[in-house]
């Protein structure tokens, strides 16, 4: 087991901001959480194999959009709502695990595991960051007979008051209620749900995307700390040497859609030369005169060319700025079950009108589809 440390906090939002994917929080929530989680105690990092076979882990995690104007989501209400279902459960839970990687979402449980003691899993429901609890559900909504106990807490206080919510059911419907709750009381809500056995952690989660966002977030440090003339160049080198990553474009980011923020997503499209990137909340394909170029769950980043770090997309502003456009293959990283979930991916479809199920990686334990497109990446 390993002491999560105040330099950890830093590599934790550093790494996962890339594979926010333009989403997964926010860099300055991130900062806030990862450093009082690391200051009023000391959470402890474990890998699946450092837990007692029999144990029981929640999943812990923000729901909502990124850009959502009135988002508020205090500390307190992390803990709260991961107490409320510590309180509730029929088994004790002794981890925690983060939906998915992001700027402030690699920090989801260090504070919980601060002050109620349970330990941070080395592992995650996606290795990514996504737009729908669907996809970090590790395989959850096609589990027969499974039913979800959800909870939320948080909200914006001074328009909606402090919202506690209890929600039981299908683990599809109780998404769908909390994505409403979280626009109802201002844009992002904090939540804790999805009780398993450590058994089906380790069949179905991303095994290890704590470490590798940390390990990603100390190259990148190095880098930074480095003050070399060329930082961001630098970095972004750290990135695709850590990753594997390719580079797909370079040059002035462009707003082929502006964001929209609707349903408690954040929808567009940015354009790097002749690339165009969709979003819903996250980068979710990279697409070239037709040819797919990048497709969740493969990890798709925005880096700015001057500094090397992840763009958010409430970040981008009117653009105008140089970028450079990686992605790195879903293969090459621990890949969650829930990350291929034809239930989940098929929402996005809908509401995105892009395909997404049809470019799933070819693996003979998941839906049948046509190969991937293999064309080189421009612009490297």
């Amino acid at each position: 087991m390993r002491d999560l440390t105040a330099t950890d906090a830093r590599n934790a939002v550093l790494g996962g901001g890339v594979f926010a994917c333009g989403g997964g929080g926010w860099e300055h929530h991130g900062v806030l959480m990862g450093g009082l989680a690391t200051s009023v105690s000391t959470p402890v990092l474990a890998t699946v194999d450092e837990l007692p076979a029999d144990a029981w882990v929640a999943t812990v995690a923000a729901i909502g959009a990124p850009a959502a104007a009135n988002w508020e989501i205090r500390p307190v209400d992390y803990v709260d709502a991961l107490r409320e279902l510590m309180r509730l459960s029929e088994h004790p839970i002794a981890a925690v695990m983060t939906g998915q990687n992001g700027y402030s979402t690699t920090v989801n449980g260090w504070i919980q595991s601060s002050l109620l003691g349970v330990k941070v899993l080395d592992a995650a429901g996606d290795v990514r960051a996504h737009p729908t609890g669907k996809l970090g559900s590790l395989g959850l909504t096609t589990r027969p007979g499974y039913t979800t106990t959800q909870v939320v807490s948080g909200g914006n206080r001074a328009l909606h008051g402090h919202f506690l919510s209890v929600n039981t059911g299908l683990v599809t419907t109780c998404d769908d209620v909390l994505r409403d709750i979280s626009v109802r009381t201002g844009g992002f809500i904090a939540s804790a749900r999805n009780v398993v056995e450590l058994d089906w952690v380790k069949q179905h989660a991303a095994i290890g995307a704590i470490s590798l966002a940390l390990d990603l977030g100390a190259a990148m440090a190095a880098e930074l700390d480095s003050r070399r003339r060329n930082t961001g160049a630098a970095v972004v080198e750290a990135v695709l040497r850590e990753t594997g990553g390719r580079v797909l474009a370079r040059g002035p980011l462009e707003l082929a859609t502006p964001t929209v923020t609707r349903g408690g997503w954040d929808h567009g499209t940015f354009r790097v030369g002749d690339v165009t990137v969709p979003y819903l909340n996250e980068y979710m394909a990279v697409e070239s005169g037709g040819e797919r170029l990048a497709t969740y769950p493969d990890t798709i980043a925005i880096l700015r060319a001057d500094t090397g770090l992840p763009l958010a997309v409430k970040d981008a502003g009117e653009g105008g700025f140089d970028v450079v456009v990686v992605t790195v293959d879903a293969s090459t990283l621990p890949l969650a079950s829930s990350a291929t979930d034809p239930v989940a991916l098929a929402e996005c479809e809908d509401i995105m009108e892009i395909e997404l199920l049809r470019y799933l990686p070819n693996d003979p334990n998941l839906p049948d589809g046509p190969d991937r497109t293999t064309s080189k990446a421009s612009g490297a």
